[in-house]
């Protein structure tokens, strides 16, 4: 799995803190983000007509 290097500034962390389950890491929030991303870019293809890739519809790479 790749690292990847997130500059967060001081409005992502507080964010970041903001959105933060019990028991949850800041990569956690960074990775329920995504996933919400994800849904909302699979949502726009259907409502341009564009057929959703297959990964997009079942949330692999």
């Amino acid at each position: 799995m790749a690292n990847i290097d997130f500059p967060a500034n001081a409005e992502d962390e507080r964010i970041i803190r903001r959105a933060l389950r019990e028991g949850e890491r800041p990569s956690d929030v960074i990775r329920r983000s995504l996933r919400l991303l994800q849904r909302e870019m699979w949502r726009e293809r259907l409502s341009t007509g564009t057929r959703p890739a297959a990964e997009d519809l079942s949330g692999e790479r």
